[in-house]
């Protein structure tokens, strides 16, 4: 299904380095725009589904790339295009709600992975939680839309997430494994494509059972980084 154009789609919903690339005074993290070539490189080769340039799952895939990379990257939600800023919820497996300068201040691994025996968003904080993943996925955790199953302006949508366990986990060492994550989203959006609220359903046990299956570096070591 083909729902527009290029003439006439907008900016959030083409892909990532479109946005980054035609982007200027933005609030960057790290003071400069992140640089996704090689996770492109990656993804060339291990995507599994190679939607259509225009259709449904594209339009939704490239949307939720562009919000992924203002979540983890712009500072200011008022620079974030891909959703309407004041308006924005987040919320996975049914736990509270967050917004977006919830997701500056925490980061997204934490909002949602929560608190269990297998990770502790209290004793983290956006960078640490990010180290921690880029640390167990050296060459990148990886997302894709698998279909789309409702379009706007509720729309749901079916993704995997994946990435090689290459690299440490906490104290667990890594399995070579690629762990894979799939589940389902709805986004619902206004009439010009911006997410006004997104809901996450997914194991995150199974998730967080995969990287604690490797053997523990350190017998009696502390469950969390300090």
């Amino acid at each position: 299904m083909t729902i527009m154009g290029t003439s006439d789609t907008p900016l959030w919903v083409q892909d990532r380095d479109t946005v980054i690339t035609e982007e200027s005074n933005v609030e960057w993290r790290y003071g400069t725009p992140p640089d996704y070539s090689r996770n492109n490189a990656t993804l060339k080769q291990q995507s599994q589904y190679n939607h259509i340039e225009g259709s449904l799952e594209a339009i939704v895939q490239n949307l939720v790339r562009t919000f992924e990379m203002e979540a983890s990257f712009k500072t200011n939600p008022q620079q974030w295009l891909s959703v309407v800023a004041d308006k924005f919820r987040m919320r996975t497996n049914t736990e509270p709600e967050y917004t977006a300068e919830d997701i500056v201040a925490a980061g997204t691994y934490n909002l949602f992975l929560g608190e269990s025996d297998r990770y502790s968003a209290k004793a983290e904080d956006f960078e640490s939680s990010g180290r921690i993943f880029h640390e167990a996925f050296p060459n990148g955790f990886l997302w894709e839309v698998i279909e789309v199953l409702a379009g706007p302006p509720n729309v749901t949508f079916k993704w995997r997430h994946w990435g090689t366990f290459n690299g440490a986990y906490k104290e667990h060492q890594p399995t070579g494994e690629i762990v894979e994550v799939v589940g389902i989203s709805v986004a619902r959006v206004t009439d010009d494509l911006k997410i006004e609220s997104l809901e996450h359903y997914f194991d995150t046990n199974s998730f967080l059972g995969k990287l604690t299956s490797g053997e523990k570096a350190i017998a009696n070591g502390c469950p969390f980084h300090q």
